[in-house]
């Protein structure tokens, strides 16, 4: 069953102590260790008092209304400008008060006494209902402009990580922080703009309060500070208490998170079943989640009575408050009606002031996620090729233009390392390849021969060296037209969870909706692909022919093995009409049959096409034009089958190895 691990008996945490490390429940062995980006910043929330919020506040405020002037103008303004003016209705109707209040405290008969006070309730009654319409019309303007927030910081993210240098997608250092910005930066940035509206709210429910005490007399105001401290007070110890315990909980949490990814996730079910998981997985999950209950338990408790505390405190402000209004009656300084007002502006004042500090706190929370994703975002657009931007945002003096076809690609002494990698992947590679060859390149594991199809096809840039297609630098080329001369049938390709038509025509001969190319037809070069590739066979047998959904997470959806899925990829990239076809490793997923028949359509295919054909089974680049052969990324070897066979190198004994494996006598017969 696994090493076992207890939970303390008794867990605490001192909100007194913020800087003390925060326990976590050990790993367990075999659990990979995954950081939940949502928890990321916890421990600077615990470490951060009022004076730093106060001090930060203001940035994080104006990174919210610049994003949601970006977003829409029209509700922003609205937003704002409808808070304002509720504002101004709370104060008009504090004041209004007053009037009724003299009127029926006056001395004057009751009759007379209601009719006095008519007016000013009358407009009591009209500030109230404006200053609720207008809350309403900026709750509704707030409404419309939140998913126009999402959506543009969304399409930002997207934008950047699509376009972004492809070894930046290499760097661990740059997934951790686009972790970080897809997650919780994604969510805090709607959210930031809502406690930034929220804090405006408050902050002018706040201003109209302290104001009508002021004009009512000087000596009320501090008396409403008074009131609202120990709330305040409540509100931001309770928040603390609240960052320590989520702080506290990352690797329960995160353990939970593991758990809960193996029990229901359709790709360990099997494994689940099959090696009897199931109470494993169940008891551990029970552990881990009876901590968390007990930590929270023990935190609610220490916040009730944290709260209970803030409201005694309150209690006595207020008693202090009520008797400092009484000596003021007895003394004279302020009349019946005006104390009575005040009252109403303390009690709005404080639950102003409580929704300040709630929203102050929140936003400021928000605001270092947010910060995050804003951080990410302008990381990514600076490793973004400027060749891959168009021509206005980043003009060239020297732009290359690719020819439609090529006559030979030239690759001159390329060297390229990953990031992060202690070694380089290509040291210094030359090869040439001419139009309308097949040429093969092979090697063990790790050689290059990978690095170097991705350099030649404009997915990375090279460290040293050149690649040229005629004469044309593809450093000086914008990336895209490179991709468009290429198609690639990779080793690791996607299950796209789309129709079988859209998984032939990716990204060429479909709108998106999945229409078929010509009328009620399909269109005549994708039935000539799925042809080519076998994937005509896969589609015959799904309920829906080429409009089947490719994904069993829906409804209708079907299921295809890995040699199905091998074939369709490679149905993509017959479809697409390049005059550069590179295969890596197509054959991976497939039986020795269905491998030998794929090499045979390859050939075919091919025919007048360049292609760059990289795999392990030798016995398929026996009939390649050439063939490099690739070790610790250098080229060791050049030739025809032949040629390498008679040098007796590495390619030899690679070869001879496999036809061993076949039992072929002769290696020439192997294949």
């Amino acid at each position: 069953m696994g090493t076992r691990w207890r939970f303390p008996r008794r867990f605490r945490i001192r909100g007194a102590a913020p800087r003390r490390r925060p326990r976590e429940a050990p790993p367990d062995p075999g659990l990979p260790e995954v950081i939940l980006n949502w928890h990321a910043r916890d421990k600077e929330l615990t470490e951060t008092g009022m004076r730093t919020i106060a001090r930060r506040l203001p940035a994080v405020i104006a990174q919210a209304s610049r994003l949601a002037w970006r977003a829409s103008r029209t509700d922003t303004l609205v937003t704002v400008g409808l808070n304002l003016a509720a504002g101004f209705f709370t104060a008009f109707w504090l004041l209004a008060t007053t009037g009724v209040l003299t009127a029926l405290f006056s001395s004057a008969p009751t009759p007379s006494r209601v009719r006095d006070a008519l007016p000013s309730l009358a407009l009591v009654a009209g500030a109230v209902a404006l200053r609720a319409a207008l809350q309403a019309g900026a709750g509704w303007a707030q409404a419309r402009l939140d998913p126009q927030v999402e959506r543009l910081v969304e399409l930002r993210l997207y934008e950047a990580t699509t376009a972004v240098d492809l070894t930046a997608l290499d760097d661990s250092d740059f997934l951790d922080d686009l972790k970080r910005a897809q997650g919780r930066g994604l969510m805090s940035a709607p959210m930031v703009v809502q406690y930034a509206v929220d804090v405006l709210t408050a902050a002018v429910g706040m201003i109209a309060a302290a104001g009508t005490l002021g004009v009512l007399h000087p000596v009320l105001l501090p008396l409403l500070l008074l009131t609202a401290v120990p709330e305040g007070w409540a509100s931001v110890r309770s928040a603390r208490m609240r960052y320590l315990m989520l702080l506290s909980l990352v690797g329960v949490t995160r353990r939970k998170w593991i758990l809960s990814d193996l029990m229901v996730d359709r790709r360990h079910a099997a494994e689940v079943r099959s090696f009897t998981m199931r109470p494993f997985l169940l008891g551990q999950y029970d552990r881990a989640a009876s901590y968390q209950r007990h930590v929270e338990l023990d935190v609610a408790r220490r916040q009730t009575i944290v709260k209970i505390t803030g409201d005694l405190l309150k209690g006595v402000a207020t008693a202090l408050v009520y008797i400092a209004l009484g000596v003021m009656l007895w003394k004279g300084a302020v009349p019946l009606a005006v104390a009575g007002t005040a009252v109403l502006a303390i009690r709005t004042g404080q639950t102003s002031l409580a929704n300040l500090v709630f929203a102050v706190n929140h936003c400021y929370e928000e605001g270092l996620y947010f910060g995050d994703y804003v951080s990410f975002c302008a990381a990514a657009e600076e490793r973004i090729p400027l060749r891959a931007l168009p021509a206005a945002a980043a003009p060239m003096e020297k732009r290359g233009r690719l020819p439609d076809d090529f006559a030979d690609i030239v690759v001159e002494d390329v060297a390229f390392t990953y990031p992060g990698a202690d070694d380089p992947s290509l040291r210094g590679v030359s090869l040439h390849v001419r139009k309308g060859e097949v040429v093969a390149l092979v090697g063990e594991n790790g050689s290059g021969k990978t690095t170097l199809a991705k350099i030649m096809a404009g997915l990375y840039d090279p460290d040293a060296g050149r690649v040229r297609w005629d004469d044309v630098p593809l450093t000086t080329v914008a990336p895209q037209d490179v991709w468009e001369r290429v198609a690639v049938i990779a080793q690791e390709y996607t299950h796209w969870p789309m129709t079988a038509r859209q998984n032939v025509t990716m990204g060429h001969g479909d709108d998106g909706t999945g229409a078929p190319g010509n009328g009620d037809g399909e269109d005549p070069s994708m039935l000539a692909a799925a042809r080519a590739s076998g994937a005509d066979e896969v589609v015959e047998g799904l309920a829906r022919g080429y409009d089947t959904l490719l994904d069993r997470r829906f409804k209708g959806g079907a299921e295809l093995s890995g040699g199905q899925w091998q074939r369709l990829a490679v149905a993509r990239g017959f479809f697409r009409d390049a005059p550069l076809l590179i295969c890596d490793e197509p054959t991976a997923a497939l039986d020795a049959r269905a491998e030998h028949n794929l090499f045979e359509r390859i050939r075919t295919h091919a025919d007048g096409r360049t292609v760059l054909l990289i795999t392990h089974r030798l016995a398929s680049v026996r009939y390649a034009d050439r063939i490099y052969v690739l070790e610790h990324g250098l080229v060791i070897e050049e030739g025809d089958h032949a040629a390498l066979m008679a040098r007796g190198g590495l390619y030899a004994d690679l070869y001879s190895l496999q036809a061993a494996a076949y039992g072929a006598e002769d290696p020439q017969a192997a294949g």
